[in-house]
């Protein structure tokens, strides 16, 4: 059967956003209902989730998001990704200020149906949590990239919104998963494999992007697609229970993970991955 799932993300910062919707868009598997943006120029992020969506030709519903942390400053203002935007067709009219009820309609409409997977900060996840607080209790799961959780470090969604990160992890829910950097950075290619094997006429696309991430780096990390692909294989990443508390204290640290094992905690975190079979799952669908 396959799964109903909404995706949020702030596709046009790190390339991975990009990766990972190409592969729930190939995967036949996956019921796309939606996508909502999140963080600084949230037009140029549906525009390009709107790119991709055409080239897989599917006509999946998408919002512009919350554009501001709750209350820290902004620190993804920009989505450089978007300058290749002209390559590629794409809508270039979508609904603001309706993200939150999007996911709140959507949500209702099928409960215990959806697994919403975020892969950018959690301010949409964080505002549709206190708007209408059973909704929580309605989805399937929530699978997050997030965190890092054996290592003493940040890690970059859950510090652009600290305060909503703490909102989203302090909330119950049947499945609160959190994929971090300590399997995610385990799954990586550089710049001339990828070139290689983004062939598939929906990763050309994703490749024109990358040409612009690759002007500073010299590698993909797949953070998100690897959380995605967990939905869809189990078999990927090994999970361990606890509880993930969000550092507000300390204003070097905001946003920090701090992860305490225990099997009656709420939440599960990626203890350990497969990259082979990973890399498999993942190019399988294109």
């Amino acid at each position: 059967m396959r799964q109903k799932l909404i995706l949020d993300t702030d596709i046009g910062s790190d390339i991975d956003d990009a990766v990972c919707l190409a592969y729930l868009l190939a995967n036949p598997d996956c019921q796309l209902l939606g996508i909502t943006t999140v963080t600084g120029e949230g037009q140029k992020r549906a525009e390009m989730a709107s790119a991709l969506c055409r080239i897989a030709g599917k006509d999946v519903p998408i919002f512009i998001g919350a554009e501001e942390p709750l209350v820290v400053a902004q620190r993804q203002p920009h989505a450089p990704q978007a300058a290749v935007l002209p390559h590629w067709s794409h809508a270039t009219s979508f609904t603001r200020g309706e993200a939150v009820r999007f996911l709140q309609q959507t949500i209702r409409a099928h409960p215990g149906e959806i697994t919403l997977l975020t892969i950018g900060p959690l301010t949409n996840i964080a505002l549709l949590f206190k708007a209408d607080p059973e909704i929580p209790a309605l989805l399937k799961g929530l699978v997050m990239m997030a965190g890092v959780f054996t290592h003493d470090r940040l890690e970059w969604n859950a510090l652009l919104d600290p305060h909503a990160s703490a909102i989203v992890y302090r909330t119950s829910i049947t499945v609160h998963r959190s994929i971090g950097l300590d399997v995610t950075l385990q799954v990586k290619l550089p710049a001339k494999e990828v070139r290689q094997r983004f062939q598939a006429p929906l990763l050309r696309p994703v490749l024109d992007f990358a040409e612009v991430w690759f002007q500073e780096r010299e590698e993909i990390v797949f953070h998100d697609p690897l959380a995605a692909t967990t939905i869809f294989d189990p078999q990927i990443c090994t999970f361990q229970r606890g509880r993930v508390k969000i550092e507000l204290g300390d204003p070097e640290r905001l946003g920090q993970t701090h992860w305490q094992p225990g099997n009656s905690g709420g939440h599960e975190v990626a203890a350990q991955v497969n990259p082979q079979r990973f890399f498999a799952h993942f190019f399988g669908m294109f």
